[in-house]
Protein backbone atom coordinates (compact mmCIF):
# COMPACT_ATOMS: atom_id res chain seq x y z
CA UNK A 1 0.00 0.00 0.00
CA UNK A 2 2.93 2.51 1.24
CA UNK A 3 4.76 1.58 -2.30
CA UNK A 4 1.40 2.85 -3.77
CA UNK A 5 0.91 5.85 -2.15
CA UNK A 6 4.57 7.66 -3.04
CA UNK A 7 4.32 6.36 -6.41
CA UNK A 8 0.64 8.31 -6.49
CA UNK A 9 2.26 11.21 -5.18
CA UNK A 10 5.50 11.11 -7.54
CA UNK A 11 3.27 10.98 -10.50
CA UNK A 12 0.26 13.44 -9.47
CA UNK A 13 3.36 16.11 -8.01
CA UNK A 14 5.05 15.55 -11.30
CA UNK A 15 1.98 16.57 -13.87
CA UNK A 16 0.40 19.44 -11.40
CA UNK A 17 4.74 20.75 -11.61
CA UNK A 18 4.40 19.96 -15.33
CA UNK A 19 1.49 22.24 -15.89
CA UNK A 20 2.73 24.67 -13.86
CA UNK A 21 5.65 25.23 -15.74
CA UNK A 22 4.01 25.78 -19.16
CA UNK A 23 1.32 28.01 -17.56
CA UNK A 24 3.58 30.61 -15.34
CA UNK A 25 3.82 34.09 -17.13
CA UNK A 26 7.54 34.74 -15.59
CA UNK A 27 10.49 32.51 -17.46
CA UNK A 28 12.26 32.60 -14.48
CA UNK A 29 9.18 30.33 -12.20
CA UNK A 30 8.91 28.15 -14.89
CA UNK A 31 12.81 27.10 -14.20
CA UNK A 32 12.25 27.03 -10.93
CA UNK A 33 9.59 24.95 -11.02
CA UNK A 34 11.54 22.83 -13.50
CA UNK A 35 13.77 22.69 -10.86
CA UNK A 36 11.50 21.22 -8.51
CA UNK A 37 9.98 18.68 -11.41
CA UNK A 38 13.64 17.34 -11.76
CA UNK A 39 13.94 16.56 -7.99
CA UNK A 40 10.37 15.17 -8.13
CA UNK A 41 11.65 13.07 -11.30
CA UNK A 42 15.14 11.97 -9.11
CA UNK A 43 12.80 10.88 -6.04
CA UNK A 44 10.48 8.68 -8.55
CA UNK A 45 14.05 6.87 -9.90
CA UNK A 46 15.34 6.51 -5.98
CA UNK A 47 11.64 4.57 -5.53
CA UNK A 48 12.77 2.80 -8.50
CA UNK A 49 16.17 1.62 -6.58
CA UNK A 50 17.77 3.11 -9.65
CA UNK A 51 20.31 5.21 -7.58
CA UNK A 52 22.52 5.80 -10.48
CA UNK A 53 19.89 7.83 -12.94
CA UNK A 54 18.63 9.61 -9.55
CA UNK A 55 22.38 11.10 -9.53
CA UNK A 56 22.17 11.51 -12.79
CA UNK A 57 19.21 13.29 -12.83
CA UNK A 58 20.44 15.38 -10.29
CA UNK A 59 23.57 16.34 -11.38
CA UNK A 60 23.47 16.74 -15.02
CA UNK A 61 19.70 18.29 -15.51
CA UNK A 62 19.15 20.01 -12.26
CA UNK A 63 22.38 20.95 -12.20
CA UNK A 64 23.87 21.29 -15.68
CA UNK A 65 20.89 22.05 -17.82
CA UNK A 66 18.96 24.16 -15.43
CA UNK A 67 21.69 26.24 -14.89
CA UNK A 68 22.12 27.18 -18.42
CA UNK A 69 18.49 27.22 -19.41
CA UNK A 70 18.40 30.34 -16.74
CA UNK A 71 21.64 31.64 -17.83
CA UNK A 72 19.76 31.85 -21.45
CA UNK A 73 16.77 33.49 -20.44
CA UNK A 74 18.32 36.04 -18.70
CA UNK A 75 20.45 36.81 -21.42
CA UNK A 76 17.52 36.69 -23.86
CA UNK A 77 15.88 39.93 -21.61
CA UNK A 78 12.66 38.32 -22.16
CA UNK A 79 10.65 41.45 -20.41
CA UNK A 80 7.85 42.42 -23.42
CA UNK A 81 7.21 38.70 -23.79
CA UNK A 82 6.27 38.83 -19.79
CA UNK A 83 3.57 41.96 -20.38
CA UNK A 84 2.21 40.13 -23.46
CA UNK A 85 -0.89 37.45 -23.57
CA UNK A 86 0.45 34.51 -23.72
CA UNK A 87 -2.68 31.98 -24.77
CA UNK A 88 -4.50 33.75 -27.31
CA UNK A 89 -6.65 31.59 -29.86
CA UNK A 90 -4.78 28.51 -29.50
CA UNK A 91 -7.06 26.44 -26.84
CA UNK A 92 -9.62 24.34 -29.24
CA UNK A 93 -6.31 23.00 -31.32
CA UNK A 94 -4.17 22.70 -27.94
CA UNK A 95 -7.60 20.56 -26.51
CA UNK A 96 -7.62 18.89 -29.71
CA UNK A 97 -4.08 17.94 -30.03
CA UNK A 98 -3.90 17.11 -26.30
CA UNK A 99 -7.35 15.01 -26.44
CA UNK A 100 -6.32 12.75 -29.80
CA UNK A 101 -2.91 12.22 -27.78
CA UNK A 102 -4.63 10.81 -24.68
CA UNK A 103 -6.02 8.35 -26.65
CA UNK A 104 -3.20 7.13 -28.81
CA UNK A 105 -1.52 6.85 -25.44
CA UNK A 106 -4.40 4.99 -23.66
CA UNK A 107 -4.99 2.90 -27.16
CA UNK A 108 -1.42 2.12 -26.94
CA UNK A 109 -1.44 1.05 -23.16
CA UNK A 110 -4.22 -0.87 -23.22
CA UNK A 111 -2.89 -3.34 -26.50
CA UNK A 112 0.77 -3.35 -24.87
CA UNK A 113 1.86 -6.85 -24.81
CA UNK A 114 5.16 -8.12 -22.95
CA UNK A 115 8.31 -8.18 -25.07
CA UNK A 116 10.92 -10.61 -25.20
CA UNK A 117 12.96 -10.91 -22.02
CA UNK A 118 16.62 -9.87 -22.22
CA UNK A 119 19.54 -11.22 -19.93
CA UNK A 120 19.08 -8.09 -17.38
CA UNK A 121 16.48 -9.49 -15.15
CA UNK A 122 15.51 -8.34 -12.04
CA UNK A 123 17.73 -10.57 -10.33
CA UNK A 124 20.57 -10.31 -12.57
CA UNK A 125 20.48 -6.65 -11.91
CA UNK A 126 20.42 -6.75 -7.96
CA UNK A 127 23.42 -9.28 -8.10
CA UNK A 128 25.46 -6.64 -10.01
CA UNK A 129 24.67 -3.30 -9.18
CA UNK A 130 22.89 -1.36 -11.44
CA UNK A 131 25.76 0.83 -12.52
CA UNK A 132 27.54 -2.43 -13.45
CA UNK A 133 24.77 -3.51 -15.72
CA UNK A 134 24.44 -0.30 -17.63
CA UNK A 135 28.35 -0.05 -18.58
CA UNK A 136 28.26 -3.58 -19.77
CA UNK A 137 25.44 -2.90 -22.02
CA UNK A 138 26.11 0.31 -23.35
CA UNK A 139 29.71 -0.45 -23.71
CA UNK A 140 29.49 -4.01 -25.80
CA UNK A 141 25.42 -4.03 -26.85
CA UNK A 142 24.85 -0.38 -27.70
CA UNK A 143 29.00 0.82 -28.43
CA UNK A 144 28.18 2.36 -31.54
CA UNK A 145 24.79 3.77 -31.16
CA UNK A 146 27.01 5.31 -27.96
CA UNK A 147 29.91 6.89 -30.09
CA UNK A 148 27.46 7.97 -32.87
CA UNK A 149 25.33 10.13 -30.13
CA UNK A 150 28.99 11.42 -28.78
CA UNK A 151 29.97 12.41 -32.15
CA UNK A 152 26.78 14.03 -32.61
CA UNK A 153 27.04 15.66 -29.23
CA UNK A 154 30.97 17.48 -30.00
CA UNK A 155 30.14 18.47 -33.43
CA UNK A 156 27.26 20.69 -32.05
CA UNK A 157 29.74 21.55 -29.27
CA UNK A 158 32.33 22.80 -32.09
CA UNK A 159 29.24 24.35 -33.92
CA UNK A 160 28.20 26.19 -30.87
CA UNK A 161 32.11 27.27 -30.72
CA UNK A 162 32.16 28.82 -33.98
CA UNK A 163 28.37 30.60 -33.21
CA UNK A 164 29.74 32.17 -30.65
CA UNK A 165 33.29 33.05 -31.31
CA UNK A 166 33.04 36.97 -31.90
CA UNK A 167 34.29 37.88 -35.51
CA UNK A 168 37.35 40.52 -36.09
Amino acid sequence: MLPKIFFGYFSIAMIFVSILIITRRNPIHSILWMLVLFFHIAGLYLFLNAEFLAAVQMILYAGAILVLFLFVIMMLNLRKEVEVERFLGEWPIAVFVGGATLVLVIMALTTLTQGPVGQYTVEAIQAETHVKALGKALYTEYLYPFEIASLILLIAVVGAMVLAKKRT
